[in-house]
């Protein structure tokens, strides 16, 4: 994982190592979706999430698209 402060920021940086830009989500994002990861992780009864819990997780907090496809 890489930050950057802006998409201008990633294209630059893609730019400059000759890479093709990624998925890319906000902080704010990144912390939802932590917050949905791992909010139950020290419950007993805590199991590894399915393919498609793990895609709803992802949906919610708005990253779609092909890149975040599981």
């Amino acid at each position: 994982m890489l930050l950057f402060s802006s998409e201008e920021h990633v294209e630059r940086w893609c730019k400059q190592w000759g890479r093709v830009p990624g998925g890319t989500m906000t902080m704010q994002q990144g912390w939802e979706l932590a917050k949905a990861w791992y909010a139950d992780r020290l419950r007993v009864d805590w199991r590894r999430k399915t393919s498609a819990e793990a895609a709803k997780a992802l949906e919610n907090v708005g990253l779609e698209g092909e890149f975040w496809q599981l």
